[in-house]
């Protein structure tokens, strides 16, 4: 399968250098120069993955991402020259999948291009899997990457979306913060426990006013879903 890319960026130059690297290694490409232009192009190129620049004419890249976050959650990459930790956290707090900063290494752009589709579509959200797994009043449509709830759809990042998939693929099993981590995550970077706690943290606000209605905690075991 060969996946679609979508690049937002102002600069010829960074569109041009990431569509080499990224076609070279067997990718679709499309680009737009603009934020306003990015939500034209994820309806008629429908993109796999967005690499998003911040600092963009007119409308500016976290309310790009904001507005894609508010119909979708297809993995996004921000690729930005504000590398302050306050910038970082901001883009990723948003909903960005990743933050990389420029100057950039192009290899290492097309391989943390290659760890979030992996772990977006490759382990079990995508096409070759598609199906909807139910669980009360929670729906996960694995073909459209989607979690409903009584039927409304609901705002998740990848890595919720993961979390959730996993929990409720074997509703009343025990996940370790390992094994969450392993699969939302993958294995290219490093989470900290805390970060499973926060996104846990997040999904429970999304699903329920009861943080503990849905996804159980375990102390020193990990965590379920109820069944």
């Amino acid at each position: 399968m060969s996946y679609k890319v979508l690049i937002a960026d102002d600069e010829k130059e960074i569109r041009n250098l990431l569509r080499l690297y990224l076609e070279n290694d067997g990718f679709k490409v499309s680009e737009v120069s603009t934020g306003a232009e990015v939500a034209g192009a994820i309806d008629s190129f429908k993109p796999d993955i967005v690499l998003l620049d911040v600092m963009m004419p007119g409308k500016d890249g976290i309310h790009v991402l904001k507005d894609i976050r508010e119909v979708s959650n297809i993995p996004v990459m921000i690729i930005s020259a504000r590398t302050a930790d306050a910038e970082r956290i901001l883009g990723l707090n948003v909903g960005a999948d990743d933050y990389i900063c420029k100057p950039f290494n192009p290899l290492e752009v097309v391989a943390r291009v290659k760890s979030n589709l992996r772990r977006f579509y490759a382990l079990g959200g995508g096409e070759e899997h598609a199906e909807k797994i139910t669980c009360g009043s929670l729906v996960l449509d694995t073909e459209k990457c989607l979690l409903l709830k009584d039927g409304k759809p609901l705002e998740l990042t990848s890595v919720e979306y993961k979390i959730m998939e996993l929990l409720m693929k074997q509703p009343g099993k025990v996940f370790t913060k390992q094994q969450i981590y392993e699969y939302a995550w993958g294995d290219d970077f490093f989470v900290a426990d805390n970060n499973i706690m926060v996104a846990i943290s997040k999904l429970r606000t999304k699903l329920d006013e009861d943080p503990s209605r849905y996804i159980k905690t375990l102390r020193g075991l990990g965590y379920r879903l109820e069944a």
